[in-house]
């Protein structure tokens, strides 16, 4: 064992009951996006008593903050998220659905992710304090992931200019490096106002926007088949105009989530999309008001990073559950649909898993770290880790955290949680990106190497935030 990683396992295992609180705090005030209150707070306030500079209300969002500590090169960038889902309330450490009262949940793990980074973050901080090395870290605090792509409104204000890497991690049922692209996403409402009338008396005098908003979605239905395969194209009806049918309605509204892999393709796709929005409305008499909501960019990997994250995710090691864990693992498997265990491995390939799955047979939980490699892929998947990946460079992982075959957004994610074995993932996760954060430090070299590629993707691809300057963050019930 290096002198690093001893250090780092020390460090973790001795501040463990103090990280599992910050993670069992934010999974016990589950909030959407932009609305994290309780959570940007207390793990702002966590950040302060570790010793960091906490500037908060970065980028004109209420819940996003900036941690610092030191000064100096290399700057040492940790991303954390802390937003939850809504319909993903869940009771902890169960085995059936049991909902809270709220009907927020964390059932992508965020409350694990956000913690695992700002361990990540107070390690390296700890480590360049008792070894007087000059550096800086920032512990990067990013609201409103899940449909609000805090990060890229972040990246469009500048936050992370200076910095000269980026890590982070995500929960799942593996372990790996997340070397894949993903699709790049527009986030967009649909307003229809019509005119109302009696629907009994006088229909002929209304003018129904429910009925464009049907039709706008028929018409969408169609286009289905000329995009591309890779695109997806999701909608939400998120306003019917009401709950009488004796009533035209006048008001109707549709959000719509285009993706696709690169952002020109994803603008192509929404600019047809609005055309047929715009004939929607004409075939009903009504108006429509198309509003951009939120967008993010692809991913883009950074393999010189990966290769060092890698090593360092081998370097921490994966402990063996205990038989409570696998106990409970089966049962959560049980649980599962029938397709969703017939395809736990596509799920884990999506994550970067390199393998043919033999490692897993007879298991309910992952005992292993998936080799690495640097193919191309496609995560069918979109995150806002992407835009900073285009301005800094840029590597993530993921732990194990749940039994094999969970998928993300669901109860049997939100349930698992807070559980023993999601916390080993956890603190997995941030001793490997502390060890590489320690190595960057300790061999700039192997930084230079990193930003070497980096600059050799900007110098043919100039980034452009795909989210116009006007637009705000929004909130989920605006």
């Amino acid at each position: 064992m290096s002198i690093a990683s001893k250090f780092t396992k020390d460090y973790l295992v001795k501040n463990k009951a103090k990280f599992e609180d910050v993670s069992e705090y934010i999974f016990n005030h589950p909030e959407t996006r932009f609305e994290e209150y309780a959570s940007s707070e207390f793990l702002a306030n966590a950040c302060e008593k570790e010793g960091f500079t906490v500037e908060r209300g970065v980028a004109g969002i209420e819940t996003a903050f900036v941690a610092t500590f030191g000064s100096g090169k290399p700057v040492i960038g940790f991303l954390g998220e802390f937003d939850a889902l809504s319909g993903l309330s869940q009771e902890p450490n169960k085995t059936a659905y049991e909902p809270w009262e709220t009907s927020n949940g964390h059932g992508c793990g965020h409350n694990l992710l956000g913690t695992g980074a700002f361990a990540a973050a107070c390690t390296t901080k700890k480590y360049l304090e008792e070894n007087g090395l000059s550096g800086t870290v920032k512990f990067f605090g990013c609201p409103g992931e899940e449909g609000g792509s805090g990060k890229t409104f972040m990246v469009r204000e500048g936050v992370f200019e200076g910095v000269d890497t980026a890590l982070t991690w995500h929960p799942s049922p593996g372990n790996s490096i997340m070397g894949f692209s993903s699709l790049a996403n527009y986030q967009v409402s649909f307003h229809f106002k019509g005119i109302s009338s009696h629907a009994a008396n006088s229909p002929h005098l209304g003018r129904s926007a429910l009925d464009a908003v049907e039709l706008m979605n028929v018409g969408v239905n169609y286009l289905r088949e000329h995009v591309i395969p890779e695109a997806r194209i999701h909608y939400a009806v998120t306003n019917t105009g009401g709950t009488s049918p004796n009533v035209v309605q006048a008001e109707a509204e549709v959000l719509y989530l285009i993706r696709s892999p690169k952002v020109n393709e994803v603008d192509d796709i929404y600019k047809r999309v609005c055309k047929i929005a715009k004939g929607a409305a004409m075939m009903t008499e009504t108006e429509v008001t198309i509003k951009f909501d939120k967008a993010c960019s692809n991913y883009i990997p950074n393999r010189s990073l990966e290769k060092i994250l890698h090593k360092n995710l081998l370097e921490a090691g994966i402990e063996a559950p205990t038989d409570e864990e696998v106990a409970y693992a089966e049962k959560i498997w049980n649980s599962l649909t029938q397709g969703e265990k017939e395809n736990y491995l596509d799920l884990l390939k999506g994550f970067g898993y390199s393998g043919d799955g033999s490692e897993f047979e007879g298991k309910y939980l992952s005992e292993s770290i998936s080799p690495y490699s640097d193919r191309d892929g496609l995560l069918s998947g979109s995150t806002d880790v992407s835009d900073v990946s285009w301005v800094v460079p840029t590597a993530q992982l993921t732990a194990s955290t749940s039994a094999l075959g969970t998928p993300l957004h669901t109860w049997q994610m939100t349930t698992q949680g807070i559980s023993s074995y999601a916390h080993k993932g956890m603190f997995r996760a941030a001793e490997a990106m502390a060890l590489t954060a320690i190595q960057l430090i300790n061999h700039p070299e192997d930084l230079e190497k990193v930003k070497q590629e980096f600059r050799a993707f900007q110098a043919k691809n100039p980034y452009t935030c795909p989210i116009p300057k006007d637009v705000k963050p929004s909130k989920l019930h605006q």
